[in-house]
């Protein structure tokens, strides 16, 4: 297996290790984030919440991946945006496990309160309520907002490039666009992040992905479009 097809290999089966664990780890998190005994049921409900936790530990590391991974290959075309790319996607990662720090946090929290014999209900609901917050707005922030600039960037040098077939990567920067503008609407108060409308504007990127990752999966990037590349740098050296 040459270097590229192991490459497409490896950023196929990431995207969907990442969206897998991302999906599981948010399943996992639900004693400890919803529900108005979120207190008393994250410690009942511990080992499933540090499991939900290395799931998206799990994303974290198939995020970095992904970046790394795709980096030598997309630098060929225009290494400013590949560039940019890399750094927003270890920006998004970094996002993401401050997440994972705050739930950890509150279950931390939600152990202490279980354990106390007369515990102020006031003073850990508050504590409890900024540490549900900032997972809140770092799960906004990381799989919306960031993701959106992600997806734009890769995308669109897999149209310049021809690495991918182009449906994908329009697909691609259309499912960008709308998680972006799905993010900027969450933001204002606009929708809510987990809501139909929410759901709406994010399925496209998220078909964008698990389209991607087959595809590089079974054929690969394009053998000819890194053929004629190799051939144009060969030339200006």
């Amino acid at each position: 297996m040459n270097t590229n097809k192991k490459s497409a290999l490896i950023v196929g089966i990431l995207f969907i290790l990442a969206a897998v664990t991302a999906i599981i780890g948010l399943i996992l998190y639900d004693p400890i984030l919803n529900g108005p005994v979120y207190l008393m049921e994250g410690s009942k409900h511990a080992n499933q919440v540090i499991l939900g936790a290395l799931m998206e530990l799990m994303l974290v590391v198939s995020a970095v991946g992904t970046a790394t991974t795709m980096f030598p290959i997309l630098r060929k075309y225009n290494e400013t945006i590949a560039l940019w790319h890399l750094c927003f996607r270890f920006l998004e990662a970094i996002i993401i496990t401050i997440g994972i720090i705050s739930v950890l946090s509150l279950l931390t929290l939600s152990r202490e309160f279980a354990a106390a014999a007369a515990p102020d209900t006031a003073s850990f609901q508050a504590s409890g309520i900024l540490l549900k917050a900032v997972h809140d707005w770092t799960f906004l922030l990381g799989p919306l907002f960031m993701l959106g600039i992600n997806t734009m960037l890769y995308s669109y040098i897999f149209y310049k490039s021809k690495l991918v077939p182009r449906f994908i990567p329009i697909l691609g920067m259309t499912g960008a666009t709308l998680v972006f503008i799905c993010a900027l609407l969450v933001m204002f108060g606009v929708i809510q992040q987990v809501s139909f409308w929410g759901a709406i504007l994010a399925l496209p990127v998220a078909a964008n992905e698990m389209t991607l990752a087959v595809w590089l999966i079974v054929k690969g990037f394009n053998l000819s479009a890194l053929s004629s590349e190799s051939a144009k740098t060969d030339r200006a050296s």
